[in-house]
């Protein structure tokens, strides 16, 4: 049992926490939810320790492990697969220990622990789990360096997965993933063996992997069953109820006071009056549930574009000289396509986004865009960028040069923007609320094209369905790339998958590729396809790519089994020598466990060969 009492944390004079108090179940999955700056973060940090709160304390059982990702992302020349095996840290003392050890009784020991925590299936592991977050074995074997700060996070998260908590702590886990990681990480999380509690503002993930809510709102918690559906429905019930109350609660304050003015004068009447007076001191408000004014989002609509907006004709692009991301793009956008561009980070959706926007030039063929078009196109970079001792009205004032301050008001109320918000400096903003300034910056001047990249990571779930809201009152064209499949499956009607270096429209819907991803069918054809015409080379060519594929998953098959049959043999020259292999028996037992290890390495490499091959020849056959 994890039990938060009457936690109170009191940072630079602002009460964050007040008094909270709840009790998490052994092995229950927790989402931990609020409004941005509510203090989701600070309470689990006061959990780890972090934080040392004002009053109360947090009780759990003794020698309870608990996880939590680091600030910093892992860094150095350590590869991504050390860094997650690196991360068990009782496996890795066990395993140098059985290196030096020459107390035979304690090696035995050593060797039983390595045993009941699978430590030699650890790789394999370690490498699933890596797999499952992008990373394919290529990619677990470069220095970690060589990676982009999001990417390094991924291995911190990895890592964390890995070591197996008993209390799993996550924050906003799927800020640097992609779709395809998120769906993968949901179904992780849905199997976890210990208890998790995860702040999330995906309405899918606290729908599917969570049992209950944790909601956080002015300083205090309270606990929900179910997932984020039925919370706000509970929360929706709840409101109705206090609304009624308080209307009920208003009426009969102002009868006390029609009375009390209509009596206190008389002398017949003055007591009665005086009693009523106390009973209108003593009554403590009913306040009613907080709607903040400042979640909106209101793009403003662009004037009429005759179609097609742009037309990509056998384009490529990319940052090296003949060396594309994408090649041949055939595509065209109309002011009123909707598209969800999907597929794994890596693939060039950002980039294909940016040819889009005209940040980069075809390095063939031709894109052709209307002269009048204007885009406005949002990156978390622009989040970054933000002036910090800048108010949201003297960025406006910059961009907006020559507008009349009227003007400039007006597009900064679109986005919540108005009285004491429009001068705050933009450090003192939260995530959220500078995710909104600079949606107002990059839609000033009314783009009929919205090119937004990943433009929920900062939001709440109540922003996120703002701006869901916005984009579908909104008329101009939208390109989405979102990790986000509740905003996807409402905003977007036309799907692109870019993988393989090309970018075309998928056929089915976001759901068909959820399927897809986790392999429980296939996505569904397009009602009356028109018949293709048969190429014969390139039907070849597939059957042979199709064959190479499954000889690769054969031999991969193959050499796992020959090296599981070999690490039983030394597990047996280990335990139980009379029995074993004669040549192992020989050895000592350090050499087999050196044997052991690297025999546990090679066949971690080997599952994940086999793995692969697998899914691509299961591609290639659909």
């Amino acid at each position: 049992m994890l039990t938060i009492n009457g936690i109170t944390v009191r940072l630079g004079g602002r009460t964050i926490l007040d008094r909270a108090s709840a009790a998490i179940r052994p092995r229950s999955r927790v989402g931990l939810i609020g409004r941005n700056g509510a203090g989701k973060s600070t309470l689990m940090k006061v959990i780890i320790g972090q934080i040392e709160p004002d009053e109360g304390d947090i009780e759990m059982p003794r020698a309870t492990k608990l996880g939590y990702i680091a600030q910093e992302a892992p860094s150095g020349i350590a590869t991504p697969f050390e860094t997650v095996l690196a991360a068990d840290v009782e496996r890795a003392e066990l395993l140098a220990e059985a290196e030096s050890c020459t107390d035979m009784h304690r090696l035995g020991d050593v060797h039983d622990r390595l045993l009941a925590i699978d430590a030699y299936g650890a790789p394999a592991r370690a490498a699933r789990i890596l797999l499952g977050l992008g990373f394919d074995e290529d990619m677990q074997g470069r220095p970690l360096d060589s990676y982009s700060g999001g990417w390094k996070m991924r291995v911190a998260l990895a890592a964390l997965l890995f070591s197996e908590p008993d209390v799993l702590l996550l924050d906003e886990p799927s800020n640097h993933l992609d779709l395809e990681a998120t769906l993968w990480l949901e179904n992780f999380l849905k199997s976890y063996p210990g208890t998790l509690v995860v702040i999330s503002h995906e309405r899918d993930l606290l729908n599917n992997v969570v049992d209950s809510i944790l909601h956080l709102e002015r300083g205090k918690i309270a606990l929900y069953a179910g997932g984020y559906d039925d919370f706000e429905r509970q929360r929706a019930e709840r409101a109705a109820q206090i609304a009624a109350a308080k209307a009920s609660q208003d009426a009969q304050r102002a009868r006390l006071q029609d009375y009390i003015a209509r009596n206190s004068a008389r002398a017949s009447t003055a007591k009665q009056a005086q009693s009523r007076a106390k009973m209108l001191a003593k009554m403590q408000p009913i306040v009613a549930l907080a709607e903040d004014p400042s979640l909106s989002f209101a793009f403003p609509n662009p004037t009429e574009l005759k179609p097609p907006l742009i037309t990509l004709d056998m384009a490529a692009v990319g940052y090296a000289e003949a060396s594309p991301v994408l090649r041949s793009l055939n595509l065209r956008i109309d002011p009123d396509d909707r598209i969800a561009l999907l597929g794994r980070n890596g693939n060039g959706k950002t980039t294909l986004a940016r040819l889009l926007a005209a940040q980069l030039a075809p390095m063939e063929g031709s894109v052709k865009a209307s002269g009048k078009m204007r885009v406005g196109y949002f990156t978390q970079y622009q989040v970054e960028e933000l002036q910090g001792d800048e108010t949201p009205l003297q960025h406006m004032t910059r961009v907006m040069e020559g507008h009349k301050p009227g003007a400039i008001r007006a597009q900064l109320g679109r986005f919540g923007f108005s009285g004491e918000k429009a001068t705050t400096a933009a450090s003192r903003l939260s995530g959220g609320e500078r995710a909104r300034l600079a949606l107002a910056l990059i839609t000033r001047d009314a783009p009929h094209l919205l090119i937004l990249d990943e433009p929920t990571n900062h939001l709440d779930v109540d922003a996120r369905e703002a701006l869901v809201q916005a984009l579908n009152d909104y008329d101009g064209a939208v390109i989405l790339i979102s990790h986000d499949r509740h905003m996807v499956e409402l905003t977007a009607d036309r799907l692109v998958l870019v993988e393989n270096g090309a970018a075309v429209d998928y056929p089915g819907s976001i759901d068909d590729y959820i399927d897809f991803v986790l392999g429980r069918n296939q996505p569904k054809a397009q009602a009356n396809p028109r018949p293709a015409k048969v190429d014969r080379k390139s039907a070849a060519k597939a059957r042979d790519e199709a064959r190479a594929l499954q000889r690769a998953a054969s031999d991969a098959e193959r050499e796992c089994a020959r090296l599981t049959e070999r690490c039983s043999a030394i597990d047996q020259a280990m335990f139980d020598p009379t029995g074993a292999d004669p040549a192992l028996a020989s050895l000592s037992m350090s050499e087999l466990s050196r044997q052991r290890a690297k025999l546990t390495a090679e066949l971690a490499l080997a599952e994940a060969r086999w793995l692969e091959a697998s899914e691509q020849f299961e591609r290639q056959a659909a």
